[in-house]
């Protein structure tokens, strides 16, 4: 029957189905994913690929070599991408079982070489990687599919690498590796890639804590810095001091030297530092609810009390006990904001000041220096906000690392003095700044404005922050993520390579791609281009495309 035919309301009727079939059938077509793009995160320093597609056995084992071959750390890693790579796949479908089918793969084997057997994580410990993947034609000697790597940390990396390309197909049930051959040769373009958390504001659980981590690794960030303690609460146990936290929000809100040790130990097997931070002498009101002397006054209780070498004798057993716990070389002290009325305010201190003919600046001076003595005869590296070099450069221990948040331009200022940097730019890298957009982040450079190769050399990388006021374990993910990959990608791969030309066309469409990829790992990564980050998406699609 001819359309023309139909009576009136027939025709409408008509028209409306063929309408929404039309649209059913649009909607259906999928998201296309653009070929010429590496849809792997962060970009390698190098690689090559080819166009064939081949098959990875669900049954994939591991075949070690080299001195670090038989690591814990290694097999234990293995173990932990087989399940992400397989979580579909279980090898032969039910209709293939049935009729007795049996598969074919062309990668079986994954061969990983390390070539040492030191698992010290330190600071700048070899992290670079090479990897190769191609079907076994019988006559190559490298095997389907290899990793090398000098440490078992490169290995870990090439390992998140290899994971990346394994794709489950679900038409043929089985998970595939596109554009192979693989040649990728990898490694950092920054010894320090971080994100910091702060659990003084709000507390999260050790579960949510290891979450966090694993996520990191996705993205090949390899620092936590830990803001564990602040003005709200001190949750962290100190043995020698029992009742700092007492002012923990209660006494369910609290980290064990057990829980601490813990993090560590999760966070190495990953390849992953933790860096602790003890923020003084502001911040610090917390450290009152258990040892009310360290402040100025009952009503007036931060800075912590100058005057007083108990001030100074708490400090040293924090870091005593702590250091038993955290092995990183690197030790954050804070130094930042601080607001000195409550010494010019206090009669003893006030008095103190005079005594020692100081100024509140110049005792401000004396307090950090003093907590770098500290912190120096513990073995470790102080790192401190900017604060401390914009108020007093010439004076700071040399082995200071400068940690930018203020704003673009300290970095160059510090090097040029001989200062190692970290970049942390508030207007870029502040995760708990919702309005900031991924462009911004992903466009934030470390080296800005530092043109002589041996200065850019001292900005050790940068960290992005996930200050804790606006945050809890119920959104803590979807506020790290993704603008946190933004900032690993521009820490990991060459600067040249990944170009903010032409972003939306070369970088976006692999940003959704990592965003989604995080969400099939069980990560809350809100959707990538939302106006505000964190916000749940605005209406129906794709994953790819919002």
């Amino acid at each position: 029957m001819l359309l023309f035919s139909l009576k009136p309301h027939c025709k409408l009727i008509f028209l409306v189905l063929l309408l929404w079939v039309s649209l059913l059938v649009d909607s259906n077509s999928g998201v296309e994913l653009d070929e010429s793009l590496t849809y792997i995160w962060p970009l390698p320093s190098e690689f090559t690929s080819g166009n064939q597609t081949l098959t990875v056995d669900p049954a994939l084992s591991l075949f070690v070599l080299g001195k670090g071959g038989y690591s814990n750390i290694l097999k234990e890693g293995f173990e932990r991408y087989k399940k992400i790579i397989f979580k579909h796949a279980s090898g032969i479908s039910l209709f293939q079982k049935l009729r007795g089918i049996r598969s074919v793969y062309d990668i079986s084997e994954l061969r990983i070489i390390v070539n040492s057997d030191s698992e010290e994580l330190q600071l700048g410990v070899d992290e670079s990687y090479a990897l190769f993947v191609a079907k076994n034609d019988g006559k190559s000697i490298v095997g389907e599919a290899t990793i090398e790597a000098n440490t078992v940390y490169g290995a870990l990396r090439g390992l998140e690498t290899f994971s990346q390309m394994c794709a489950f197909d679900y038409e043929t049930k089985s998970v595939q590796i596109y554009k192979a051959p693989w040649y990728i040769k990898d490694n950092p373009r920054f010894a320090f890639r971080g994100l910091m958390l702060d659990t003084s504001r709000h507390y999260f659980p050790i579960d949510v804590i290891k979450q966090i981590i694993e996520s990191m690794s996705y993205a090949k960030l390899n620092v936590l810095h830990w803001h564990i303690i602040d003005e709200e609460s001190f949750p962290l146990e100190v043995p020698s001091y029992p009742k700092l936290w007492n002012g923990a929000y209660t006494k369910w809100e609290r980290y064990t030297v057990e829980d601490a040790s813990e993090i560590v130990s999760f966070a190495k097997m990953r390849g992953i530092h933790v860096m602790a931070e003890v923020d003084v002498p502001g911040h610090a009101e917390s450290w009152g609810a258990g040892y009310p002397d360290v402040w100025p006054s009952s009503s007036c209780r931060e800075p912590l009390d100058v005057s007083k070498n108990f001030t100074f004798e708490l400090i040293s057993g924090i870091l005593s006990d702590i250091r038993k716990i955290f092995p990183f070389e690197l030790f954050h002290l804070g130094g930042d904001e601080v607001h000195t009325d409550c010494w010019t305010s206090t009669p003893h201190i006030k008095q103190w000041l005079n005594d020692h003919n100081m100024t509140a600046k110049d005792a401000y001076q004396y307090f950090v220096l003093k907590a770098q003595e500290i912190a120096v005869s513990k073995d470790w590296t102080p790192v401190n906000w900017e604060e401390t070099f914009n108020s007093f450069p010439s004076k700071l221990n040399p082995r200071t690392v400068v940690h930018n948040w203020l704003g673009p331009g300290v970095c160059p200022k510090a090097v040029a003095k001989g200062f190692k940097c970290i970049f942390s730019n508030q207007g870029a890298w502040y995760l708990d700044h919702l309005d900031v957009p991924w462009n911004q982040v992903y466009s934030a450079e470390p080296l800005e404005g530092i043109n002589n190769v041996s200065e850019q050399n001292l900005v050790i990388g940068g960290e992005v922050c996930m200050w804790g006021e606006t945050a809890d374990a119920s959104n803590v993910q979807q506020t790290i993520w993704p603008r946190a990959a933004a900032a690993a990608e521009r820490l990991w791969s060459k600067r040249e390579a990944v170009s903010v030309r032409n972003i939306t066309s070369t970088i976006l469409p692999r940003y959704h791609y990592f965003r989604c990829l995080l969400n099939r790992r069980g990560v809350q990564a809100a959707p990538a281009t939302n106006f505000y980050a964190r916000q749940p998406p605005t209406g129906a699609g794709s994953c790819y495309e919002q």
